[in-house]
């Protein structure tokens, strides 16, 4: 099975992937692109660009489409797609083409775990970690994800309560 965990950043996705493969040892963990392009030698801004994003969005989507079973990723083409979507400089920038693509990638995905910010905030998100963005990307995955894939959960509680949640539906997904 293919999990992708998504949302806005400062939400506990990775610390959400490090519970879950704690309980699913026999998975593969893909860390977020950002961070593997950084592994290679690829540096971005301080606050990433649109361009940035862009390049993110390609790393995430072939992450996808060269995996094989059994592999949770943190962060999807989608997160790319919605920071794209926040942070555009282009007023009539085609979001579509790049919507269509994502939806396609996404159709490899066969769950996908949203983690939005939760009521009060679980995690502290100081101004520097641009609590707007956050609260746009948020915003933009809770209108957007369920376009995407048509396995969708979103989670919530603590990192133990989200992991249960998320092992509760892949039993029944694949029974």
């Amino acid at each position: 099975m293919r999990i992708a965990v998504c949302g806005a950043h400062k939400v506990g996705k990775t610390t959400l992937i490090e519970k879950l493969h704690e309980a699913l040892p026999e998975y593969e963990s893909k860390i977020e692109a950002y961070y593997e392009l950084e592994e290679l030698g690829i540096s971005f801004s301080e606050e990433p660009t649109f361009e940035n994003y862009l390049v993110m969005l390609e790393h995430s989507t072939d992450q996808i489409t060269e995996s094989g079973d059994n592999v949770i990723f943190d962060r999807s083409p989608l997160d790319m797609l919605a920071y794209i979507h926040a942070v555009s400089p282009y007023k009539n920038f085609d979001i579509q083409t790049l919507y269509n693509r994502v939806k396609d990638v996404m159709n490899e995905i066969d769950l996908l775990v949203f983690v939005p910010i939760e009521k009060p905030d679980l995690i502290e998100c100081a101004k520097s970690d641009l609590p707007e963005l956050r609260d746009k990307v948020n915003d933009i995955l809770n209108d957007w994800v369920r376009d995407f894939n048509s396995n969708v959960i979103k989670v919530k509680g603590s990192p133990e309560e989200r992991r249960e949640q998320i092992v509760k539906r892949m039993s029944e997904i694949q029974m």
